[in-house]
């Protein structure tokens, strides 16, 4: 679902473009298979897509950040090193097979997964910072959904030396000998917007 708001914007723009086509959103934390679903593309972290799909890179790598709220962090030592965490509570994601999420790391050059424990399981990201906004504890987010909280005060970053790099968002659809036009044209309306937004943040920073 993270993904959809990520993209929102760009969704709406497409709507005002070509007012006679019909677009039709479903949001879901599930790995849903598009084709069997009757869906033209999907929008999707990298790490999610299958090999047999062709995407199309919307936003830029970013990091998963482990974010905390400054409460939390009253109450608590804050965590300096991964092994740290082990006396924290830690907020946790439920994967769409039922299994919960490791957390992801980086130390040195070594990916390290961590198997954390705590009070709060949720299987969406929003609700995830919401938990850490409210001090329940920490979370490990993507850092472009947590940086308006962090940037509000109500989020700290922690753990930052050690923070692993996702592939980032991208807009993806079945490897197919014949696409329908409305589907070429919102893919065109995504690159084109995706190229100006690089552009934009070129210049100004």
């Amino acid at each position: 679902m993270v993904p959809i708001l990520l993209e929102r914007h760009r969704i709406a723009a497409f709507c005002q473009a070509y007012p006679d086509v019909e677009v039709e959103i479903a949001a879901s934390a599930d790995l849903v298979d598009i084709a069997a679903e009757g869906f033209d593309a999907g929008i999707r972290l990298g790490q999610f897509i299958e090999a047999d799909m062709i995407a199309v890179r919307l936003t830029p790598s970013h990091p998963l950040t482990v974010v905390g709220s400054p409460d939390y962090l009253r109450r608590q030592r804050r965590p300096e090193l991964i092994d740290d965490l082990r006396r924290h509570a830690c907020l946790r994601m439920r994967r769409s097979n039922g299994s919960i999420a490791p957390w992801s790391f980086v130390n040195g050059n070594e990916a390290v997964e961590v198997v954390v424990s705590g009070p709060f399981i949720a299987n969406d990201v929003p609700t995830m910072i919401g938990a850490a906004v409210e001090g329940l504890g920490l979370a490990q987010v993507p850092d472009p959904i947590a940086a308006g909280a962090v940037k509000a005060g109500k989020l700290v970053r922690v753990l930052e030396p050690f923070a692993p790099t996702a592939p980032g968002v991208f807009l993806y659809y079945p490897n197919r000998a014949q696409m329908m036009p409305k589907l070429r044209a919102f893919i065109d309306h995504v690159k084109s917007r995706s190229r100006a937004t690089r552009s934009v943040r070129t210049k100004t920073s």
